[in-house]
């Protein structure tokens, strides 16, 4: 299709978004290219959380078009929308959204079962990311005794599951102290160095400016302007 062969991942038109007389989003059109990190800035309530909802599939557009990785997103039906959001899209919260009954593997690993995936080689798989991600001596803990950094590192492990085309993170540093905020940073610095698209929706302009290549600014449901990083030295 000609957006991927352009080298287009996401792909918004005319993006409006309604909820009862409440507009979200007003006449949003957005590019995003294979490999880039563009962060989403902008006030509370202003439509960032809303455009990464309609960019993951968790929401549909009340008009003009969501196209990613090729996939009309909003004509999907909610079982395309399911495969397509295991499939395709990897995704980072800000609470970490962790199942606290399962070990921190088996919420690793749950991400690729839900695909199919046998589960010995969800382990195997999980087990590799743990192993990058310098938590593999934490596999066996719960959620509850894991630190805000760990969890976070969980997440992220989880998100990287299925080798999403498209990683999306909403505030993933906002509930971490400093330190590991920072380190939240490098992983996600490292992946988009290897080559991973990512989105990020965020109010802490040294994350936007650490993370990302372009930033775009948002209020009141629209984008007001968005503009490039230097590379970091």
């Amino acid at each position: 299709m000609a957006t991927e062969d352009s080298g287009v991942v996401v792909r918004l038109d005319g993006v409006r978004k309604e909820y009862g007389e409440t507009t979200a989003l007003d006449g949003v059109s957005l590019r995003i290219a294979a490999g880039e990190a563009v962060a989403v800035m902008g006030p509370s309530g202003c439509g960032k959380s809303t455009l990464l909802n309609m960019i993951a599939g968790l929401d549909r557009p009340s008009a003009g078009s969501v196209v990613v990785h090729g996939e009309s997103v909003g004509e999907l039906s909610e079982k395309g929308l399911a495969l397509y959001r295991r499939r395709r899209i990897g995704m980072i919260f800000q609470f970490f959204n962790l199942i606290d009954d399962l070990s921190a593997l088996d919420n690793v690993a749950l991400a690729a079962q839900l695909t199919g995936t046998p589960a010995r080689q969800a382990r195997r798989r999980a087990l590799e990311l743990f192993e990058e991600l310098g938590i593999a001596d934490r596999r066996n803990a719960y959620p509850a005794v894991l630190s805000g950094g760990e969890r976070q590192r969980v997440a992220v492990a989880r998100a990287l599951m299925n080798r999403p085309a498209l990683l999306l993170a909403d505030e993933p540093t906002g509930a971490l102290d400093s330190r590991s905020g920072e380190q939240v940073m490098d992983l996600l610095i490292d992946l988009n160095q290897i080559g991973q698209t990512l989105v990020l929706v965020t109010h802490d302009a040294h994350l936007a400016r650490r993370c990302a290549s372009r930033i775009v600014e948002f209020a009141d449901g629209r984008v007001i302007g968005e503009h490039t990083l230097e590379p970091s030295a």
